[in-house]
């Protein structure tokens, strides 16, 4: 279950609240993503808090892009959520598809590759490591609970970054915005693929797509109220033309299906994007996990 960190009017409370509620629930991750021009909690304090909250869970980032922080900061960060959590952390990463979040902190977008992203992912690795990156009398500190650091997990839904990933992630968090399975299982295709030709144990296979309860009218109309916001960088228009069929919306039973469907093609999890910051949301998903 991701959490509601895109909605509006947040406060400490809701945000408490929710990760108490994932980690008391039935769900075998915590999500939250990553953007800096727009008014969401910054990613890697939210990390801080969600390893005081839960006790339970594993904690992901869907996504944090790697090139819109200084990489041996970045490292130490996460090495900290890693300790803190009790070696809880995935660490999804991500190109970002926003240019104007890399102007936000100064990033140059010609880093905005899947280059750039594997160049600082190697910085992460070698902190991670206990190794010096500096002539300091001491490495960048503290080590990860977990040997080598944190899983990573390639955020992408496309073939080529699947590919290049091979080398250094250890599974794939994707998303679909239609909930095309076909097509969904062509990518973890790739990436099977791709791993066995690293010579690597299978990869880590994961999804996520937005979700809203209800009436298929409200339904609807919610997800696409979420969408106008997210998606504030693209024409209005155009977000208008794809809520329709972006993400999902309907009931209990209807959410179950789909979860067969994806499970039916090996997905070893799907991570849930809410579009309310509604507990009710929360506790309606809660009770269909409970289900599988």
């Amino acid at each position: 279950m991701t959490m509601p960190v895109m909605e509006p009017a947040l406060d400490a409370t809701v945000l408490h609240s929710w990760a108490r509620a994932i980690d008391e629930g039935p769900f075998s991750s915590l999500c939250w993503g990553e953007r800096i021009a727009f008014d969401n909690p910054d990613s890697l304090t939210l990390l801080g808090a969600l390893a005081a909250w839960t006790q339970r869970v594993r904690l992901v980032t869907t996504v944090i892009v790697p090139q819109l922080h200084d990489p041996v900061m970045l490292a130490k960060a996460l090495a900290t959520g890693d300790m803190l959590s009790g070696g809880r952390l995935t660490v999804g990463v991500g190109v970002g598809g926003r240019h104007e979040d890399y102007h936000a902190v100064g990033a140059d977008p010609k880093t905005q590759t899947i280059r750039g992203m594997a160049e600082r992912v190697a910085v992460l690795k070698r902190v991670w490591a206990g190794e010096k990156v500096t002539d300091s009398t001491l490495p960048v500190g503290p080590l990860p609970v977990q040997a080598g650091g944190p899983p990573l997990l390639v955020g992408t839904i496309g073939p080529k970054t699947v590919r290049s990933a091979a080398a250094w992630a250890d599974g794939m968090a994707g998303t679909t915005l239609d909930l095309d399975v076909a097509k969904q299982n062509e990518l973890f295709d790739v990436a099977r693929a791709a791993w066995a030709e690293a010579g690597k144990p299978r990869p880590q296979l994961t999804t996520s797509f937005w979700f809203a309860f209800g009436s298929p009218d409200e339904a609807r109309s919610q997800v696409h109220r979420h969408l106008r916001r997210y998606m504030n960088w693209i024409p209005a228009e155009y977000v208008d033309a794809m809520a329709p069929t972006t993400g999902w919306a309907g009931s209990e039973d209807e959410l179950l299906q789909v979860f067969r469907r994806f499970e039916a093609i090996g997905t070893d999890e799907i991570q849930l994007i809410p579009t309310s910051s509604d507990l009710e949301q929360l506790h309606r998903a809660a009770d269909v996990a409970a289900r599988l």
